[in-house]
């Protein structure tokens, strides 16, 4: 593969640390990072007859397959590493890599509810979490610098379409997903964590299994829809945690334009549709 991935993920890296800057002006101020999510954010949880652990997963980095649903680095790790800590241990992992710098929950293929997949969805992880706490493998001194990072990137609805869900009933469905992440953000705000970040959903209908009926050159207005729809709610939602908890406390990360203004920017710069390059796919 070539270098598109970094350029991709560092672009929309740069694009929504910009809509968090205000709130984490000194990122060295956190030494603890816990991940909630999937394949956006998932290094390593899912077992070994996931696709993340075969080519052409992880070619770039770490130079092989490791767990991770990209050839190279997740979102996750660029914001470990824009927070100069290293990149948190997998929950698969942690009596065997050290704890210090947190720990990632996430699980690729998952959600907010129970999905395709049979991993752990997103009451789940946080119940991990919680069980961590419980046996005071975290303080509460250590949560004091700690951020939480969630992803949920749409597989509730790719389960909710798989399973014969209709158009009509979609905006319900993304109400009660939105509704059940605002009580998840509280929940683990409530357990300790300072500072909760969550990403809201990228253009779903430019993902490659809905450009594929256009040839990979456009974007499904339909997916795309969903995603404004979901993410418009979320933002009411996370305003209201704001008012109830603090205004620093909750921070929404807006991976919508930062996607679109990455594909426009790529064909600004080549001329060439920056879907077609994904087609193969950075996630499963």
């Amino acid at each position: 593969m070539d270098n598109q991935p970094h350029f991709i993920w560092l672009f929309l890296l740069l694009s929504v640390i910009t809509t968090a800057a205000g709130a984490y002006a000194h990122a060295n101020s956190f030494t603890k990072l816990f991940v909630f999510g999937d394949s956006y954010v998932d290094t390593g949880n899912r077992n070994f007859t996931a696709s993340s652990w075969n080519e052409p997963y992880g070619i770039t980095y770490p130079g092989r397959p490791a767990g991770h649903f990209s050839d190279g680095h997740v979102f996750s790790e660029y914001i470990a590493s824009w927070m100069g800590i290293k990149s948190p241990t997998p929950y698969r992992f942690r009596k065997l890599r050290p704890t210090k710098y947190g720990m990632n929950f996430a699980y690729g293929g998952t959600g907010v509810f129970d999905t395709l997949v049979a991993a752990p969805n997103m009451t789940i992880q946080i119940g991990l979490f919680e069980q961590l706490l419980e046996e005071k493998i975290y303080t509460e001194d250590d949560l004091k610098s700690s951020i939480a990072l969630v992803s949920v990137s749409g597989n509730d609805y790719n389960a909710y379409i798989a399973r014969g869900g209709s158009l009509l009933g979609l905006p319900a469905f993304i109400v009660s997903v939105v509704k059940q992440l605002g009580l998840d953000l509280q929940r683990i705000h409530d357990l300790g964590v300072p500072k909760v970040v969550v990403m809201g959903i990228q253009p779903l209908g430019c993902l490659p299994q809905f450009t594929k009926e256009y040839s990979y050159e456009k974007c499904n207005e339909t997916g795309n829809l969903a995603s404004l729809f979901h993410n418009l709610l979320l933002t009411a939602v996370v305003e209201e945690l704001k008012l109830e908890n603090g205004e620093p406390e909750f921070v929404m990360l807006d991976m919508y334009n930062a996607f679109m203004s990455a594909m426009k920017k790529h064909e600004d710069e080549t001329g060439s549709s920056f879907i077609i390059h994904l087609r193969s796919g950075l996630r499963s």
